[in-house]
């Protein structure tokens, strides 16, 4: 029989009539270790399950892209008169408020002209005026002409009665005649300037005759010419790519500057075509932007959507229809609101990417 050491539990317990099995360390590591690869298991497959419940539910109710993009309706700010620039008291990246001066023109020559067409008005007043007094003037011709033609017409008539009495002699009846020929003449000339002055003044007052209107309007022109060369914003919004200096000469319809409405900006989401199955006009959209993180959430809403695919619309648009096709998934731009009073406390700028995501299941 082999030596048993006296500290040996296997003696010890011997000894003692309490003998155990024992159990080797190394069944029972691998016992623990089977035991927590079963939990590791069971806690795989029930995160795998619930990510599935989780990925099916929100497919089924949510549709998302991050192909958007901050969009809005920003204006080029162009001069309607041509003149030459005498103050530019805006800078990029300036916020102005609606009916702020963004550029002055030099006024000078819209006064001058201003100046021109109220004399000219002045002018038409009183040439129309003339043209009453000439009506009136011609209408008293008229009456004397006539007085004109009545007593030559009775002084032949007489001088007929004398003739037959053989009275006079033929010549003082040819005089007669002659001078009744001319005094009908005359009132006939004098109806024809009565008509004529009559033409320009007829159906109208001073005010309202169409040659004092004509001047009147080239007034209202040069006055409104006038106003034109203060160039005031359209809207609330941010000035961009200026590009109006002082002393520069500017043409009408050159482009100075653009304002950016920040406040009235909306989101283009480019989602592709499988997705807008059920995509309809007023449903919720959530949006985050890179700028400020998941953090902050915008909320908005589909406006609707676009008539056609950016390829559509291309300058040289795709053709199909010749050569090798390879199916591409096309992607349909939606218009999404955002919230006026979100945009106020988190401002956004035109092409900032946005992530967004609507709801189709209401």
């Amino acid at each position: 029989m082999s030596d048993v050491a006296i500290d040996d539990p296997k003696f010890s317990a011997f000894v003692q009539g309490k003998s155990k099995p024992v159990v080797d360390p190394a069944v029972r590591r691998k016992a623990l270790r089977r035991r927590l690869f079963m939990a590791f298991g069971a806690v795989l497959f029930l995160a795998g399950g619930g990510a599935g419940t989780r990925w099916w539910i929100t497919s089924q109710r949510y549709v998302s892209t991050d192909d958007a993009y901050v969009a809005a309706d920003s204006a080029d700010v162009t001069p309607q008169v041509s003149g030459t620039i005498g103050a530019v008291p805006v800078t990029d990246t300036m916020r102005i408020k609606r009916g702020q001066v963004l550029v002055r023109l030099d006024p000078s020559d819209a006064q001058l002209a201003l100046e021109q067409a109220a004399a000219n008005y002045g002018q038409a007043v009183r040439q129309v005026r003339q043209n009453f007094a000439n009506a009136d003037e011609a209408a008293a011709q008229i009456a004397g002409k006539s007085s004109d033609v009545e007593r030559a017409s009775l002084d032949y008539q007489r001088r007929v009665a004398l003739m037959q009495q053989g009275a006079i002699a033929a010549q003082d009846l040819s005089n007669a005649k002659n001078t009744l020929e001319t005094a009908r003449s005359a009132l006939v000339a004098a109806r024809e300037t009565l008509a004529a002055q009559q033409a320009l003044v007829r159906g109208t007052d001073v005010e309202h005759n169409p040659q004092v209107l004509q001047a009147k309007a080239a007034v209202d022109t040069a006055r409104l010419n006038l106003s034109r060369t203060v160039i005031r914003a359209p809207f609330d919004g941010v000035v961009a790519q200026k590009t109006a200096q002082i002393g520069e000469r500017v043409d009408v319809g050159q482009v100075l500057m653009t304002v950016v409405p920040v406040n009235q900006a909306y989101v283009n989401a480019n989602f592709k075509e499988g997705q807008l199955t059920r995509v309809r006009k007023g449903q919720t959209v959530t949006l985050t932007s890179d700028l400020y993180g998941s953090g902050v959430p915008f909320r908005g809403r589909v406006e609707g959507l676009s008539g056609g695919t950016g390829s559509a619309f291309a300058v040289i648009p795709a053709q199909n229809a010749t050569g090798n096709w390879i199916k591409v998934v096309q992607r349909l731009p939606v218009r999404v609101a955002l919230d006026s009073r979100e945009l106020e406390q988190h401002p956004l700028r035109v092409g900032l990417s946005m992530k967004a995501t609507i709801d189709v299941a209401q």
